[in-house]
C-alpha cells in the first residue's frame, strides 16, 4: 500500500535563491481517511466514550480499504 502523504509541504526556494526541499510531508493519506472515518462517525453525536483504542482501530481498517480500493 502507498501511504503517501495528504499535504505534502514543496520544496521552496529562499530569498537567496537557494531551493531547500521540506522535511515536513504532512499527514499521510491514511490517517486523513481514519480522520474522515471517525468524522463521519461522530456527525450523528452518538459516540460511545468507552472502547476509544476499538474504534480507532476500525478507522485505520477503513482507512486501509480505502487505499486499497484506490489501486484497483
Amino acid at each position: 500500500m502507498n501511504n503517501q502523504p495528504a499535504f505534502p509541504v514543496p520544496s521552496y526556494v529562499n530569498a537567496d535563491g537557494e531551493t531547500h526541499d521540506s522535511s515536513f510531508r504532512g499527514m499521510t493519506l491514511r490517517d486523513y481517511f481514519a480522520a474522515k472515518a471517525m468524522q463521519g462517525d461522530w456527525a450523528d453525536g452518538a459516540v460511545d466514550l468507552n472502547g476509544y483504542s476499538v474504534r480507532a482501530e476500525e478507522y485505520y481498517l477503513m482507512a486501509d480499504a480505502m487505499m486499497k480500493a484506490r489501486e484497483e
